[in-house]
């Protein structure tokens, strides 16, 4: 059986799920999120948890087991606490800030970059902190994801969009006048 399957998902207070046949909607302080439920996982709410079973042992079943549970326990926590994503800006004259629903990057290009923030996701600009937050970890992380790809971190002076846990692998760069 699947080790993270078996766990249930606690219920934080102030969050109701509702659980149909195919969907999964759970209502918070922070907002209302949906998931769609695998046929082959049957979740089962039992006083104050969420409790997932599968209906049988064939490969399709054992491998959606812990990603319902996971996937579920990521809307529970979205909607009671939300997400928060921390990037790092380095490098001279590279920063950001947000105005309206778009955030203004200047990466050391000819232009600045503007990046529509996705439904549900908010930037605050911290000096050279960009945090994100928003409830859906997933468009969270693909919105973290896209700006970091606008800059990269290179290896030689560390110059980019990193997160904030990142350790970037440093290089040497030339060796300045090596005889021979």
């Amino acid at each position: 059986m699947s080790r993270i399957g078996k766990r249930n998902v606690e219920l934080p207070k102030g969050v109701t799920v509702q659980i149909t046949a195919d969907l999964i909607t759970a209502k918070g302080p922070k907002g209302s999120l949906t998931l769609k439920r695998h046929d082959a996982i049957e979740v089962k709410q039992e006083n104050n948890q969420l409790v997932f079973v599968r209906s049988d042992d064939g490969k399709p079943a054992r491998a959606a087991h812990g990603l319902m549970r996971a996937l579920t326990n990521n809307l529970v926590k979205g909607v009671s606490t939300g997400f928060e994503r921390q990037l790092e800006i380095n490098g001279v004259g590279y920063r950001a800030e947000v105005k309206g629903g778009n955030l203004v990057l200047s990466l050391g290009y000819s232009h600045p970059i503007e990046f529509k923030l996705p439904e549900g996701v908010a930037a605050k600009v911290d000096k050279n902190m960009l945090i994100l937050s928003g409830m859906d970890k997933q468009a969270l992380g693909a919105a973290a994801a896209k700006i970091r790809s606008f800059r990269a971190p290179e290896p030689y002076k560390g110059k980019g969009v990193k997160y904030i846990e990142e350790k970037i692998q440093r290089k040497a760069g030339k060796a300045a006048g090596k005889g021979k």
